[in-house]
């Protein structure tokens, strides 16, 4: 279908501001410029009962996180959350609408990991930071307030990739989690797999997704790593169920749609949601965007779905459901 009217007058904005690409930025004025575009896309801030920024250690010194409670007394199923930037941008701050929103409408507790940033911290300093915050909030459930029999983890974009990759190595080193919520993830890093007719300088583009790349793995040899390139995994049996959101018009839909095909070949209950007319990032823009908030929705009724399962074999009676154009319209 085509754009959605809401993309079109979002697009049409920005061009006559003659907003200029994130990747024709220096990395401070890029930084601001998305911390800034998605506060102003997220609508209006959600109150959430409890927010406290705290540390952990991680494999390189503290990792801050961010953690969003509702209310309600005792161990809470956790959502550990990836935000997205491409490995480059982004923080607990940018994150901070999403994770509102997925607090209050599960409810459940949100953590957000505020993992190290590329160029400065390349491949693979973000993966660890987000499998060491995880598999230190299930030794930790008690302090945190958590069920360490119902954790997830999740992300949009970049974030997407590393919570795949953190299922990748929890399969094998724990910790064990319920589920995995990925929003058009990065999943194949190779870099003759972008859309090469993917050029509109208003929109998330090829060149985008290169500039990422070009600074989180900056050794070519790493974009067939799996836990790069989840995609390229040899195997991807067991691991914990999953919904993979996309968006039509995003040079990632492809890789995203065909990771969640992998999972069910693998055997993995794997749910794909596309959303018709829509662009990468729309899910952090629920403000600007109607399908942001519907997105929103149908991630808080999976994390619904996964923590009354606490037992990830639980395979449930949608496992292969593919939904085109979003919930509202399947």
């Amino acid at each position: 279908m085509p754009l959605d009217p809401q993309v079109v007058a979002y697009r049409a904005a920005r061009a006559a501001a003659g907003t200029p690409p994130l990747y024709s930025r220096t990395l401070a004025e890029a930084r601001a410029a998305d911390l800034a575009a998605i506060r102003a896309g997220g609508g209006d801030v959600e109150p959430v009962h409890e927010v406290r920024d705290t540390h952990l250690p991680g494999p390189a010194g503290d990792i801050p996180i961010r953690v969003h409670r509702p209310a309600g007394d005792g161990p809470m199923p956790t959502l550990l959350y990836f935000f997205g930037g491409g490995w480059t941008l982004g923080s607990v701050d940018t994150a901070d609408g999403i994770c509102r929103r997925l607090a209050n409408a599960t409810p459940c507790q949100v953590v957000t990991v505020g993992y190290r940033l590329a160029p400065e911290h390349p491949f693979p300093a973000a993966v660890h930071d987000c499998h060491a915050a995880t598999a230190w909030i299930a030794a930790h459930a008690a302090e945190f307030g958590a069920d360490p029999q119902r954790l997830v983890v999740g992300g949009d974009s970049a974030g997407g990739n590393l919570a795949a990759a953190v299922t990748l190595l929890a399969r094998t080193g724990g910790p064990r989690l319920a589920g995995q919520l990925l929003v058009y993830p990065n999943t194949d890093q190779r870099a003759d797999r972008t859309p090469a007719t993917d050029e509109d300088p208003m929109l998330f583009n090829r060149h985008s997704v290169a500039w990422y790349r070009g600074h989180y793995l900056p050794d070519p040899a790493d974009e067939t790593d799996p836990l790069a390139s989840p995609l390229l995994a040899d195997d991807l049996s067991g691991l914990p169920p999953a919904l993979v959101v996309t968006a039509e018009y995003d040079p990632l839909r492809e890789e995203g749609e065909r990771y969640a095909q992998r999972l069910r070949e693998a055997g993995v209950p794997a749910r794909t949601s596309r959303y018709d007319g829509m662009i990468h990032g729309f899910f952090a823009m629920p403000g600007v965007f109607d399908a942001g908030r519907r997105a929103q929705d149908e991630a808080a009724a999976f994390l619904r779905e996964r923590f009354a399962r606490p037992d990830p074999a639980d395979t449930g009676g949608r496992s292969g459901a593919t939904v085109a154009g979003g919930p509202a319209d399947g």
